[in-house]
């Protein structure tokens, strides 16, 4: 922190947090469980609270397994769902480099103030009760959460606050 200042850089967000879990549960379908203790964790790493988030940059694959799923996660650590959206309709899903891009979208959010949307999203599914920010909008939020989940059941959620 001392050293950017220092310097003079941009200071576009402070990492707060990091939950990870890995449960096993399954090779390929995501386990609500492990994802909500990810998110809390970031969340008790951070020192704060489910209310303090003003939005969730969703590991949002698109699929109906994963979305439902993480849905279902989100409901078991947030009283209120925040804006949730998803960057792969505009980025794909980029495997390995996936947590990496999300959490630039997820900073420059917060950067920017600015909600970005679930790029290609037409039709909400009755089981996925959030706001998928179908468009980019204004906000006023001072921390995120990303979430990345993997194949096997490893999951990852990072919370960046404004500085």
């Amino acid at each position: 922190w001392d050293h950017a200042q220092a310097r003079g850089a941009c200071i576009y967000a402070e990492l707060a947090g990091v939950g990870m879990t890995a449960d096993g549960a399954d090779l390929t379908a995501p386990n609500a469980g492990g994802a909500a203790r990810a998110m809390q964790g970031a969340l008790d790493d951070a020192s704060m609270t489910e209310d303090t988030i003003g939005y969730v940059n969703a590991h949002g694959t698109g699929t109906r397994l994963n979305d439902r799923t993480e849905t279902a996660a989100l409901h078991q650590v947030f009283r209120t769902l925040p804006p949730t959206s998803s960057s792969k309709g505009a980025i794909g899903h980029c495997l390995c480099a996936a947590g990496a891009l999300e959490a630039a979208f997820t900073v420059m959010a917060l950067h920017t103030q600015t909600l970005p949307p679930t790029v290609g999203f037409t039709v909400a599914d009755p089981d996925c009760d959030i706001d998928p920010v179908p468009l980019a909008r204004p906000a006023r939020f001072g921390a995120a959460l990303s979430n990345s989940f993997a194949f096997g059941g490893m999951n990852a959620s990072v919370l960046f606050r404004r500085p």
